[in-house]
């Protein structure tokens, strides 16, 4: 089966957030099921050429597209993507890429990715490459299924292609004004109040995918139920719900080559379920680093997580002082939003002798933390899927989190599952609720013996790319079959 996979980030290349490493494993895991798999990506300014092979494909170049009342060119580039033969083509464009972001607040951001889904459809047809199947994320390629039934449409090239669309976080739609349908090309005929096209009085690329694409996954199944949903849809509850039968959740994986205990080279031991005890020479090294006292007997709590709203954070402000009184020690990486990161940074002024907060972001101390943590927290108010709960677990890290989304489908309540869980979770988004599922775990780990087993129960999950790949296979096959 020929896989197009377009995506407006992919690790190494360039990443913010969890597409970048959704894009950058799921083909290879696809081509290791006999898929021919290809990928576009725009050319940022930050994605290093030189260290990434990327070379100037000659055969597509200075290729003219209309966008609004502008003539823009594109050129293509290519490179294999690391550890695979899957090739990459990217799109590039100076004007419109090469900015110090990926995205941006500029007021032609539209056009940005308009260009950018032009261009992959031109750049297939002149490759003269037909796909079973265009795997578009989010909605920076979510009017590529409409430009497919309708603009394109005349083209024998895209006859049998269906179109796939991710959704990765419901809350990002693509909304612009009315007149970015004239920069699109595409027609007026399908904006009018609650038409394909139209939300709220914006022209939203997410929602003309939703209407226009074959079928639609998100990122957990939980997360593809809670997304129809007023309290989760965005706004877009109402028009997901028409497309409730062509929704499917998906959860997404992790790359064992880069998060393995027992092969990760950023932190001080390896370690697996038969050498269990080294985790605990890592969380010597880990408070050794942080310059705080080891005592095996404290329990330590890691966060690793961007400070946004949908995180979560909030939910400490009121119990801080409560929290605080709790004999634990505190890891903190991140960055984001002011008053989270000075909440943080205060606590570690408050009490040096159990809080080490670092803001900003560190590949190697978040190894550490997954590594040397015997609990991992993750409050969020909702999240699509989630990987740092998923790390945890194979770790050995015992996660807390809300049941919600991503979370909900990886962690099990130990109490909930009858002292068989392999986590702690809670429901209500209250800061009480989570100062008391906080203090349930804290009152089990003094039980080394029930620990170790709920430890263990993480480590042995499963949530490599190759089971996830084999579901989007038959998605596609699904998607391919649909009249």
């Amino acid at each position: 089966m020929k896989i197009c996979f377009t995506a407006s980030e992919c690790f190494p290349y360039v990443k913010t957030g969890g597409l970048g490493d959704v894009a950058g494993s799921l083909p290879k895991s696809l081509a290791g099921e006999d898929c021919e798999v290809r990928i576009f990506l725009p050319l940022y300014k930050g994605i290093k050429t030189l260290e990434h092979g990327i070379g100037s494909f000659d055969e597509i170049q200075n290729v003219p597209v209309r966008i609004g009342g502008k003539n823009v060119m594109f050129s293509v580039w290519s490179a294999i993507l690391p550890g695979s033969e899957i090739k990459v083509y990217f799109i590039d464009c100076p004007d419109y890429f090469h900015r110090e972001m990926p995205y941006t607040n500029d007021i032609d951001e539209d056009e940005r990715f308009i260009l950018f889904q032009i261009a992959v459809i031109e750049t297939l047809q002149r490759l003269k490459w037909s796909p079973d199947i265009i795997h578009c994320n989010d909605w920076q390629t979510s009017l590529i299924p409409v430009y497919l039934k309708t603009i394109y449409k005349w083209d024998k090239l895209f006859e049998n292609t269906k179109t796939l669309l991710s959704i990765h976080n419901i809350a990002y739609q693509g909304r612009f004004s009315r007149d970015s349908i004239y920069n699109s090309g595409l027609s007026y005929s399908e904006y009018y109040p609650g038409g394909p096209f139209e939300l709220n009085g914006s022209f939203c690329f997410l929602k003309a995918g939703i209407i226009f694409s074959d079928l639609i996954s998100t990122v957990s199944p939980a997360y593809s139920k809670e997304i129809q949903t007023a309290e989760f849809g965005c706004g877009l509850e109402g028009v997901l719900q028409t497309r409730s039968d062509d929704i499917y959740g998906v959860l997404n994986g992790i790359d064992d080559n880069i998060w393995n205990p027992g092969k990760d080279k950023m932190i001080p031991y390896n370690y697996t379920l038969k050498n269990i005890d080294n985790k605990l020479l890592c969380k010597k090294e880990l408070l050794k680093e942080a310059e705080l006292n080891f005592d095996e007997n404290i329990p330590s709590i890691g966060i690793i997580s961007r400070f946004a709203v949908q995180k979560g954070f909030e939910l400490f402000y009121p119990i801080a002082e409560q929290l605080m009184k709790l004999n634990f020690q505190l890891l903190v990486l991140g960055s984001g939003e002011n008053r989270t990161e000075d909440f943080f940074k205060g606590l570690k002024q408050s009490f040096p002798e159990k809080v080490n907060a670092y803001i900003g972001y560190n590949n190697k101390l978040a190894h550490m933390i997954t590594a040397g943590c015997d609990i991992f927290l993750m409050p969020s108010k909702y999240e699509p899927c989630g990987l740092n709960q998923m790390y945890s677990l194979i770790y050995g890290t015992v996660p807390v989190v809300r049941k919600t989304g991503g979370l909900a489908d990886t962690v099990a309540d130990f109490h909930e599952y009858n002292e068989k869980g392999n986590g702690f979770s809670f429901e209500d988004f209250t800061p009480e609720v989570l100062l008391e599922s906080i203090e349930r775990a804290l009152h089990i780990f003094k039980d080394s013996q029930t620990w170790k087993k709920i430890m263990k129960r993480g480590m042995k999950k499963d949530f490599t790319w190759k089971q996830s790949a084999k579901i989007y296979l038959d998605l596609y096959k699904k998607c391919r079959d649909k009249n």
